[in-house]
C-alpha cells in the first residue's frame, strides 16, 4: 500500500491509501507525529467492510464469528474521491452493482471525524446486506516497531444497571489479540449490545492505546439499537470496526432493491496524544457540537420520586412546591404514578397516559401544574411513551403494539409500540404531546424501562424491523421539539441504558444512573464524563431527614458531576440542614458554567468494588481559566492530604463538611481529608 491522499483536520492527519489493485484504507494519526511513523509488515484493511447473503464466507478462522474480512470487501475498489468543505467523500464500486460512498467530515473547533458510509444498489438485482461498516479504522500501530508486543492496551467502557460507565482496560495479549505465528488466523474481540437498550452492557466506545508512543485511537458510533464493535488484527497492526450489530450477532440483514440507497449510523473517531481519558474528551467535542441548546444554562431540578415514591398527588405536591418556594430551583418534575389507578402500583398501569383524577388530582392535573409556576418553578411530567403495562388500554392494541414472529413481544409487565406506525405516532401526539401542551408542562421525563431484545418483525430481519422503530424513537423526540419548540427532554432508561450519542443529540439532559441514593452515585457519575457530557448528565442527591450534614455535603457535591437534581425528604429536613442545601445550590449556581464547558481529567485510586467502594476520586474540570474540583473520600484506607494538579490563580470557593484544610501552591491544590465519605468541592480562578 502507498499513501494516495493526506487530508488534515485540525490535529488530525488522514492518510488514504492505495494499492495495484485499487483498494484503498485509511490511517487516522496526530499530525505532530507523521515524522515518527514507521514502515511496518502490515496490509491495512479497506476502508468500508461489506457483506451481503450469497457472498462468500471469511476464512481464517472468521466464520460464524464475523462477516468482515471475505471477498465481498476485498472487491472494491477506488472510483473517486473529492474534497468538499471539510468532508471528503470516497466512492467504491466492486463493478457488479455495488456502490459505497464513504464519508468523514469535519468541523472547526471539533477534536473527532464524523464517518459514515452509504450503499446504492447500481444493479439490475437485489442485494441483501447483512454487514456494513461504519468505520473501520486500520493501521494500529504505526509508531511502535513489529507486532507492537508489551505495547497496547484495548479500552471498553461496560454498563449495568445502577453501575453504568466503568472503565475495562486490558492488554492486547489479555484481549487474545496477538498476532499469530504466520499471520494465518484473524484474531478478534467482538463485542456490541442487542435490543433497545443500547448501553446496557457496553458503550458503544472503544480505543486502542499505544503507550510506547504516547498515543490512543477511540471510537463511538450512534446508534439507539443493536451495534457492534470489532477489533481484528492478521498482521503487526490492529483495525477498529463499528456498525450495526450484523445478521450473525444481531439478526440484521436489509434488502435495498436497485435504485434504492441504505446508510450506516454516524460513528466519531479520534487520535490522541494522550491516553483513554485525553481521547474520550476529545470525542465528546461532537456531542457538545449535536447539543440542542449547548449554552443554556444549567438548571437546578427537584423530582419528587424518591419524595412519594410513585404516588405523586395534587396535595403532596402543593407541600413540596410550598417547602421549595423561592430556594433556587427552577423544576419541579412530576415522575411515576400521577395516572395510576387505585390500588395498583405506577409500573402496572402506563400507556393510556390518563391522569387519576378523582382521588389524586381532583383539580386536574393542569391545576397542579400552574400551582408549581406559581411558587416559581417549571412543572415537568414523566412519561415511558414507547411502552404499555398490562392495565392500560392501549396494552390491548395489538395492532399498535411490536410482534416477533407473529406474536406481540411481552416481557410480562411490559409490551412494545410500533413506532414505524404513523397511527401510533397519532395515538402519542394526543396522549403524550397534547397532554403536556394542555397542562403547560416545560419538561418530560422520557423513561424506558425494559428492552425490545433481539428485534421485530420485519419482512427483512428482526434486526432491521428494530432498527426502523428505534428510528421512530428519534423521530418522536423530534417531534416533542417541533411541537412544543421550549420544552427540555430528558432521555432516561432506568436510569443509564440509553446514554448513546444518537438519542443525547435529541434530548437536553439523560438521567446518569438509577443510583439514587448510593454511596457510588460519585463514582458513576465521574466515570460517566468520558462518555457523555456532564452539561447533559442528570445527577440526584437524595435527601433524608435523617441525613447527617455530612452525608447532605456528600450528595450535593455529587451533582456538581453534572446536573444538580435534589429529591427526598425535604419537607422534613431541619433549618440546618437547608441551610447546607442552599449552600450548595449557590455553589452549584457559581460554577455551573465550568460543569456546563469545560473539559475532565480523572485522579484516584478506587477499589475493584462500586457497591462497597475504598479509596478516593478527583475529578478536575477546567474551563479556560477556572477550574472546578470534587473529592470524594470512601471507605478503607484514605490518604491524610492531596495534592492535585490545577488550573487557576487563587481559591474562590470551597464547601464541604469537615472544616477540610485547602490551600495552593504552584499550581498545586491541597486538600486535608479527615473522614471516610466524605466531599470537598473547589472552584478557582
Amino acid at each position: 500500500m502507498k499513501p494516495y491522499r493526506e487530508y488534515l483536520f485540525g490535529d488530525m492527519l488522514v492518510t488514504y491509501l492505495t494499492d495495484s489493485l485499487g483498494r484503498i484504507s485509511m490511517r487516522l494519526v496526530p499530525s505532530a507525529l507523521r515524522d515518527r511513523l514507521l514502515q511496518k509488515e502490515h496490509t491495512p484493511e479497506p476502508l468500508v467492510q461489506i457483506h451481503a447473503r450469497g457472498d462468500r464466507l471469511p476464512n481464517g478462522y472468521g466464520n460464524g464469528h464475523t462477516l468482515a474480512c471475505s471477498s465481498a470487501t476485498d472487491a472494491l475498489r477506488l472510483v473517486s474521491q473529492e474534497k468538499i468543505g471539510h468532508t471528503v467523500l470516497t466512492t467504491l464500486s466492486d463493478g457488479s452493482g455495488r456502490t459505497v460512498r464513504h464519508r468523514v467530515c469535519w468541523e472547526e473547533g471539533l477534536q473527532a471525524l464524523r464517518v459514515s458510509a452509504q450503499f446504492e444498489n447500481t444493479g439490475a438485482k437485489p442485494v441483501t446486506l447483512n454487514l456494513l461498516s461504519s468505520i473501520n479504522l486500520s493501521g494500529i500501530t504505526p509508531f511502535t516497531p513489529g507486532d507492537a508486543a508489551g505495547a497496547l492496551v484495548l479500552h471498553r467502557i461496560r454498563s449495568m444497571w445502577s453501575a453504568e460507565g466503568r472503565l475495562q482496560s486490558q492488554s492486547i495479549e489479555e484481549a487474545m489479540l496477538e498476532r499469530s505465528w504466520t499471520g494465518h488466523a484473524l484474531r478478534l474481540c467482538k463485542f456490541g449490545q442487542k435490543g433497545s437498550m443500547p448501553v446496557r452492557d457496553h458503550f458503544p466506545f472503544a480505543a486502542l492505546e499505544d503507550r510506547n508512543a504516547g498515543v490512543t485511537w477511540a471510537i463511538q458510533l450512534a446508534c439507539p439499537s443493536s451495534w457492534q464493535m470489532e477489533i481484528r488484527r492478521k498482521d503487526d497492526c490492529l483495525n477498529m470496526m463499528a456498525s450495526l450489530a450484523d445478521e450473525d450477532f444481531g439478526q440484521w440483514a436489509k434488502t435495498v432493491r436497485p435504485g434504492e440507497t441504505f446508510e450506516t449510523p454516524e460513528a466519531y473517531a479520534t487520535v490522541a496524544i494522550g491516553g483513554v481519558d485525553e481521547a474520550s474528551q476529545r470525542l465528546l467535542t461532537v456531542q457538545k457540537k449535536n447539543m440542542p441548546h449547548p449554552e443554556a444554562v444549567l438548571p437546578v431540578m427537584f423530582n419528587e420520586y424518591c419524595t412519594t415514591w410513585g404516588n405523586p398527588t395534587q396535595e403532596n405536591l402543593r407541600q413540596i412546591a410550598g417547602c421549595l418556594d423561592g430556594r433556587g430551583f427552577d423544576y419541579l418534575v412530576i415522575d411515576a404514578g400521577w395516572y395510576r389507578k387505585p390500588g395498583e402500583g405506577w409500573s402496572d398501569c402506563g400507556g393510556d397516559w390518563i391522569p387519576e383524577e378523582r382521588e389524586m388530582f381532583p383539580d386536574g392535573l393542569k391545576a397542579t401544574a400552574d400551582m408549581i409556576r406559581s411558587h416559581g418553578m417549571k412543572p415537568g411530567l414523566w412519561f415511558e411513551p414507547e411502552t404499555c403495562a398490562r392495565g392500560s388500554e392501549i396494552y390491548r392494541k395489538e395492532d399498535l403494539l411490536l410482534k416477533r414472529f407473529g406474536t406481540v413481544i411481552d416481557t410480562d409487565n411490559r409490551r412494545f409500540l410500533d413506532l414505524r406506525k404513523e397511527e401510533t405516532h397519532r395515538w402519542l401526539e394526543d396522549r403524550v404531546i397534547g397532554l403536556l401542551r394542555r397542562c403547560g408542562f416545560a419538561y418530560i421525563k422520557v423513561d424506558y424501562n425494559d428492552c425490545i431484545g433481539i428485534g421485530c418483525d420485519d419482512p427483512d430481519s428482526l434486526g432491521e424491523g428494530l432498527r426502523q422503530n428505534m428510528q421512530g424513537t428519534l423521530r418522536f423526540f423530534r417531534r416533542m421539539r417541533e411541537a412544543i419548540p421550549d420544552l427540555v427532554i430528558e432521555n432516561c432508561s432506568s436510569g443509564g441504558h440509553r446514554l448513546e450519542p444518537s438519542l443525547m443529540a435529541v434530548s437536553d439532559m439523560a438521567s446518569f444512573s438509577d443510583a439514587h441514593e448510593c454511596a457510588e452515585i460519585p463514582i458513576i457519575a465521574g466515570a460517566l464524563h468520558r462518555v457523555i457530557l456532564p452539561a447533559q448528565s442528570q445527577i440526584w442527591a437524595v435527601l433524608q431527614a435523617n441525613d447527617s450534614l455530612r452525608r447532605i455535603n456528600y450528595s450535593l457535591i455529587n451533582t456538581f458531576l453534572g446536573v444538580m437534581c435534589i429529591s427526598g425528604d425535604v419537607i422534613r429536613l431541619s433549618p440546618q440542614q437547608w441551610e447546607k442545601v442552599t449552600e450548595g445550590i449557590d455553589f452549584y449556581r457559581e460554577v455551573r458554567h465550568i460543569i456546563r464547558d469545560g473539559r475532565s481529567a480523572f485522579h484516584g485510586a478506587v477499589s475493584a468494588s462500586w457497591r462497597h467502594p475504598e479509596g478516593w476520586q478527583a475529578i478536575i474540570r477546567q474551563a479556560g481559566s477556572e477550574t472546578l474540583a470534587v473529592i470524594h473520600t470512601f471507605g478503607g484506607e484514605i490518604p491524610r492530604q492531596l495534592i492535585l494538579p490545577v488550573e487557576g490563580k487563587a481559591i474562590q470557593s470551597v464547601m464541604c463538611s469537615e472544616n477540610n484544610r485547602v490551600s495552593l501552591e504552584d499550581g498545586k491544590l491541597k486538600v486535608e481529608l479527615k473522614a471516610p465519605f466524605e466531599a470537598v468541592a473547589v472552584h478557582l480562578a
